[in-house]
């Protein structure tokens, strides 16, 4: 068998129905494995042998219906990434930060519009970062601790990174938030490498600028290849993880690239995604059992 696929829900959500109508939708193109529980009720993987395996993932996509599991199919000989490349907000943190710092200040409906049009492909995202900024002008540092305080992390963020570090892979940050917020949490989840936007800060006040070069979807692209570079990997040894339009160049060069919980315009374009399970569930696509995970 050269390929598996990966079903995930959360735990508890995933029974006999969902598993044998997974098989069903693979038997009419592949020939199938018996199938390996991850976890109970949670996660399990059909092997599998098929002339294409994004055709045989749409297929059990169809055959799932709305139900609320995530997939993946992919081959089993690289299913075991050597590097993660995340995006941080609205991935490894549920916050947007400029969204948040807007809301403090009272223009987060303005703030907050920006931002969706840019993570779903509407606006340029430089220039929506650099429009977002300016509202900033003048503001007190403070702002930046006040947001922080209120940061929240994916509920699987911490297990995941973690578990990469116990089994030698590579994690970075790729965002194109600011690194005031992404390098503190990046020392907390044990995350080796950060690249970031910056703010510019004088007499302890925002100045309504990001430092250039603004970092977008371009920049996401050459960094992951720059990672991969560095560790002497193929683009097949690599995960790539985000949510938004700048996202997109990087998801896609990556040997796995998942839109998580993502905006409709990057779902609707990324080869793969998940819209139900948190980050745990990236580990069970890598075959990770449930007692393979490291908690903290």
């Amino acid at each position: 068998m050269h390929y598996v696929l990966t079903l995930v829900a959360t735990p508890g959500g995933l029974d006999s129905r969902h598993v044998e109508a997974a098989r069903a939708a693979l038997s009419a193109e592949a020939t199938l494995a018996a199938t390996d529980w991850l976890a109970d009720a949670t996660a399990c993987d059909l092997r599998f042998d098929a002339p294409s395996p994004a055709a045989a993932e749409e297929s059990v996509r169809r055959a799932l219906g709305d139900a609320a599991v995530d997939l993946v199919a992919q081959p089993i000989a690289t299913r075991r990434k050597k590097l993660a490349v995340f995006d941080l907000e609205s991935t490894v943190i549920a916050n947007e930060m400029l969204d948040d710092m807007a809301a403090e200040i009272g223009v987060g409906d303005r703030v907050a519009d920006i931002t969706r049009r840019a993570m779903n492909n509407e606006m340029v995202f430089e220039d929506s970062l650099r429009e977002r900024v300016a509202l900033f002008a003048g503001q007190s540092v403070d702002l930046l601790d006040t947001v922080r305080s209120g940061i929240v992390l994916d509920p699987g963020a911490r297990i995941f990174f973690a578990t990469c570090r116990a089994h030698g892979v590579h994690t970075a940050l790729v965002t194109g938030g600011f690194d005031v917020f992404a390098e503190p949490l990046a020392d907390e989840l044990g995350i080796d490498t950060t690249h970031a936007n910056g703010l510019e800060i004088e007499d302890d006040r925002l100045t309504g600028r990001a430092r250039e070069p603004v970092h977008g979807r371009d920049t996401k692209r050459a960094r992951i290849e720059e990672l991969a570079t560095r560790y002497g990997l193929e683009a097949s040894e690599v995960m790539a993880v985000g949510d938004g339009a700048n996202d997109l160049a990087m998801l896609a060069w990556a040997g796995i690239g998942v839109a998580y919980h993502a905006k409709p315009a990057v779902a609707a374009t990324a080869r793969h995604r998940f819209e139900h399970v948190d980050l745990r569930g990236l580990l069970f696509i890598q075959g990770y059992r449930a007692e393979e995970w490291v908690t903290t």
